[in-house]
């Protein structure tokens, strides 16, 4: 009986090593050329109108999504807002990274403020974009998530309440006396106090010819 040769330790790792390829190959998502595009589905705060929040203690913001189409589940998601004066800020308490299983993200707006002196939130308009671990701006490709940029909201921060004893004034109020306070407004009101009562008084003297 011929002696069969024992493959060296060389070949047994080489073996090994096409077994795990092959092994995970068949792990691999199988997409057709046909997939379309993986998307998000903004469903909490709702897209109908703009969302307002104030920056406050206690008053976290929710951003919640569906994603649709996506056959490549993403290893992390990374979530900013970009205000319209050109500034970025990590959304939610983990520097904007979240699981790219994660289908919401709340962001405590008060204690960003508290935490980050250096970039405070601006008021103002803002543009949430999401996207997944091949980067922003990534090319569109079937069954991968797409970076969605589309919704808008506007933070502002409340004005604290200041009583009338201690000195509250109405600026619209101010703004009213002062224009009645015009010359050029009361002229106008002198002007149409006389032609009223000038009409008044022909109307009058019109009135007592014809009976007469």
């Amino acid at each position: 009986m011929a002696h069969q040769p024992q493959p060296t330790p060389q070949q047994q790792s080489s073996s090994s090593s096409s077994a795990a390829s092959s092994s995970s190959s068949f792990s691999q998502v199988f997409i057709p050329q046909t997939a379309a595009a993986g998307g998000l589905l903004i469903t909490q705060p709702p897209q109908s109108s703009t969302s307002f929040f104030k920056i406050a203690p206690s008053q976290p913001i929710t951003f919640a999504w569906n994603m649709t189409s996506v056959l490549v589940t993403p290893t992390h998601l990374t979530v900013s807002a970009v205000c319209e004066n050109g500034n970025t800020y990590a959304v939610g308490p983990t520097d904007g990274i979240i699981p790219g299983t994660a289908s919401s993200v709340v962001w405590d707006l008060y204690a960003y403020q508290t935490n980050n002196p250096a970039k405070p939130l601006a008021q103002g308009m803002y543009t949430l974009n999401i996207w997944d671990d091949r980067g922003p701006g990534a090319p569109r490709r079937g069954g991968y998530l797409q970076q969605n940029s589309a919704l808008q909201f506007a933070l502002y921060t409340p004005q604290p309440y200041t009583p009338l004893a201690s000195g509250w004034t109405c600026d619209a109020c101010s703004g009213a006396m002062s224009i009645a306070a015009h010359p050029a407004f009361v002229s106008l009101f002198v002007t149409f106090f006389i032609i009223f009562f000038s009409g008044f008084h022909l109307l009058r003297s019109s009135a007592r010819s014809t009976s007469a």
